[in-house]
């Protein structure tokens, strides 16, 4: 009982010919507030966290690190520029990528690893 009159919902009616008045805004003011903060903690909170990390990565790239690209490519960091990174993917081998197409960090040796 208590968690229908949460929902906005007072007593149950059967289909007769009597209509009940609908409750005002103030009654759907707990739905909307508990939507919002689910949405909050959900969506909003999540995909921040993430760019704010990914913010971090891109400002601590130094060359020599080992990194994975969003397109699932192992490379080393030969060059660094504003936006671009020069990827040394084998000897004789580089490419250059945006700097946000970089996933994530290696530990050090992975490639040779692998």
């Amino acid at each position: 009982m208590i968690l229908l009159n949460l929902l906005g919902i007072s007593e149950a009616y059967a289909a007769t010919g009597t209509t009940q008045s609908q409750g005002g805004f103030l009654s759907m003011l707990p739905m909307l507030v508990i939507l919002v903060a689910f949405m909050y903690f959900a969506v909003i909170r999540p995909q921040s966290k993430r760019a704010k990390d990914h913010r971090n990565l891109m400002g601590s790239l130094k060359v020599g690190d080992e990194v994975v690209t969003t397109g699932g490519i192992l490379g080393k960091i030969s060059k660094i520029a504003e936006n671009f990174i020069v990827l040394e993917l084998a000897k004789d081998t580089s490419i250059s990528i945006q700097k946000n197409a970089i996933a994530a960090t290696l530990p050090k040796g992975t490639i040779k690893s692998i």
